[in-house]
């Protein structure tokens, strides 16, 4: 979620003279809305992303206006409309096109579930997902995000950050203890990020949520850097690190070749994730 706390270390890092602040506001209230907080009063949402509020009206009334925002009775929440930015995105990169498929033939192989995901900040946001599991747990849908620490596409992508880069973000970890398995010792986390560097994997079991098991492989641009990663899913209990490693691994790695190669013939995908 985009909090204030990060719009001022954009401003004060990189601000260029056309920043719009009232913009970064505007998107900051849009991201406060999640599972926990479906809907809110004003006050809540000025305390949620740090805006005084009279600063916070202001932008729900414009964003209420432009139909991205309802009201009912003191309490806002979104509208559909706000689905047309992330079907936007899907639909001009060709997600659907590109990478679904590939997922599509890994749940097929395997069952269970498999995503794509891009580094945000000290988040993953998954950019596309397919599955056949329907258990209330931790969602992977498209568009959702999690802390990188907590998930195999994740550490993937943290282990492709150049060293300082990585340093800098376990200096600044606050892990949270999503679950009892949750690694939240920063250096125990660097000894994991170390051996997924070593390995090209990243296996995780219940981290993001319980009964979770996932192995991640990387996908990378044609000068070798990280993009984004991939993964396949089960049932903790039903499968584990080894057999998806033994089970899974090669056709993982292939999936990931084959996108990298479809994601070069598509600039639009390219600028998008940041190739």
């Amino acid at each position: 979620m985009i909090v204030v706390n990060e719009i001022k270390k954009i401003v004060e890092a990189e601000r260029p003279v056309e920043f719009v602040e009232a913009l970064a506001k505007g998107l900051a209230i849009l991201e406060s809305f999640d599972p926990s907080h479906p809907e809110m009063t004003l006050s809540e949402i000025a305390r949620r992303v740090g805006l005084s509020p009279a600063a916070a009206r202001r932008s729900l009334i414009t964003l209420q206006t432009l139909g991205y925002v309802g009201q009912k009775d003191k309490r806002f929440h979104l509208r559909p409309r706000i689905m047309t930015l992330g079907s936007s995105f899907y639909f001009s990169a060709g997600i659907g096109e590109i990478l679904q498929p590939n997922l599509r033939q890994l749940v097929e192989t395997f069952g269970d579930a498999s995503s794509v995901g891009t580094l945000d900040g000290d988040d993953v946001i998954y950019i596309a997902h397919c599955s056949v599991q329907r258990a209330r747990r931790a969602a992977a849908v498209v568009g959702a995000r999690y802390p990188a620490c907590a998930t195999s596409l994740g550490r993937i992508l943290l282990a492709g950050l150049p060293d300082a880069a990585l340093n800098l973000y376990l200096a600044n970890l606050c892990p949270p203890a999503l679950t009892s398995r949750t690694i939240s010792d920063p250096e125990v986390l660097r000894a994991e990020i170390m051996s997924v560097r070593e390995t090209g994997y990243s296996t995780t079991v219940d981290q993001l949520d319980y009964g979770i098991t996932a192995l991640a492989v990387p996908i990378r641009n044609l000068e070798g850097r990280t993009v984004a990663a991939l993964n396949s899913s089960g049932y903790t209990g039903k499968v584990t690190p080894e057999s998806l490693v033994a089970e899974r691994l090669p056709a993982l790695r292939e999936a990931a070749s084959h996108i990298a190669h479809e994601i070069t013939r598509n600039p639009v995908l390219q600028s998008m994730i940041g190739t």
